[in-house]
């Protein structure tokens, strides 16, 4: 309902839902932490056990590339599991928001490479390179969700159209607004 004086939305009694709030406490966000923790919980499985076993079986190059690939993917988890464990204190109330995002230093999203290069993917096992493109597919998905957060849920424009520029030659050589 809107206020007549004022053209703005009446009080309902409480105050606007935090976008970050709702989100936390959604069904998607349950799957999206179920996924990803399952998937840390999946690859320390695989390395503890089936994973030293492949690792035995590589030559010089491919443990070096194994190693490598193995540290990218850990870390890569520990950064998702450390958002997802914010976002889940924020839906549970023991957090807020504001405080989820000054605590995201220490569980920031960084720049943890996200290919394997094509040497390295020809010698890995191939259970390592599926968790490898599960962690990378999931991050990608939990980088586009924090994006989101910043912004309050606003969609933003990621990358320009590269129609607005000519639309707006267009328009303003035959003086039209869009």
């Amino acid at each position: 309902m809107v206020d007549s004086t004022s053209n703005q939305p009446e009080a309902q009694g409480s105050d606007p839902v935090e976008f970050g709030i709702r989100f936390a406490g959604s069904k998607m966000f349950t799957q999206i932490f179920q996924d990803g923790m399952g998937l840390v919980e999946e690859t320390a499985a695989y390395l503890d056990g089936k994973g030293r076993q492949d690792a035995k079986k590589l030559d010089r190059h491919a443990s070096i590339a194994y190693a490598t690939e193995s540290m990218r993917l850990t870390t890569r988890l520990m950064q998702l599991a450390s958002w997802l464990l914010l976002q889940r204190a924020v839906g549970e109330g023991e957090m807020t928001p504001e405080e989820a995002e000054k605590e995201k230093h220490r569980a920031s999203l960084g720049d943890v490479s996200h290919s394997v290069s094509k040497r390295s993917e020809r010698v890995l096992p191939d259970d390592l390179k599926d968790l490898i493109t599960r962690s990378i597919r999931l991050y990608e998905r939990i980088t586009k969700l924090d994006d989101m957060l910043r912004n309050k849920g606003q969609n933003r424009e990621t990358t320009p159209n590269p129609l607005n520029d000519h639309m707006d030659k267009l328009q303003a050589a035959f003086g039209q607004k869009r």
